[in-house]
């Protein structure tokens, strides 16, 4: 038999433990998000793999929301965040505190996931895009890069927070390699 685990079980981390821990250097972008349930899962996400910062930019919703703590459970008083207008503002903040920029796009030159090679000592900024029109191209521009989750389905994408569930797993996992 294989028992289920009590949450008391699980040794983990108090707010004041993950605020005083190490994080991942990985910033997360939202590229105007518009369902608050997918910028609280991305929260939730965020917490869970120990990333740095959340950038939640122009219609991107901010904390205290109903519907981003109902996904998020908390994790938008534990995980770092920063409201922009405009999303080029917030990457070239990131540019200049030498962070490498890659969306998380379809694109002509995008380097898929699993061939990704990530440096743990580097810093990344991750820029998730709106759930129908994806990254904007201007911020495509302005990127080092791009990141694309290898699919094989009839689907062309994948829902935002599934998105960066997937990358930043990925992102986790190399870090701890």
């Amino acid at each position: 038999m294989n028992r289920k685990l009590k949450n008391s079980e699980l040794d983990r981390k108090t707010l004041n433990d993950f605020k005083e821990a190490p994080k991942n250097q990985v910033v997360i972008i939202l590229d105007n998000i518009r369902s608050m349930h997918n910028i609280g899962s991305v929260f939730r996400t965020a917490d869970a793999f120990l990333m740095e910062k959340i950038c939640l930019c122009g219609i991107t919703a901010t904390p205290p929301q109903k519907e981003i703590h109902k996904t998020a459970l908390g994790a938008t008083e534990s995980v770092a965040w920063q409201y922009y207008d405009e999303t080029i503002t917030a990457i070239e903040e990131a540019e200049a505190a030498g962070y490498t920029i890659l969306a998380i796009e379809q694109t002509e030159k995008a380097t898929t996931l699993e061939e990704m090679s990530l440096n743990p000592h580097e810093k990344y900024a991750l820029v998730f895009g709106h759930e129908v029109k994806g990254v904007a191209q201007e911020v495509v521009n302005a990127c080092h890069g791009a990141i694309e989750i290898p699919q094989e389905g009839t689907k062309h994408s994948l829902n935002i927070s599934v998105s960066a569930g997937v990358v930043l797993w990925e992102f986790y996992k190399q870090f701890r390699a």
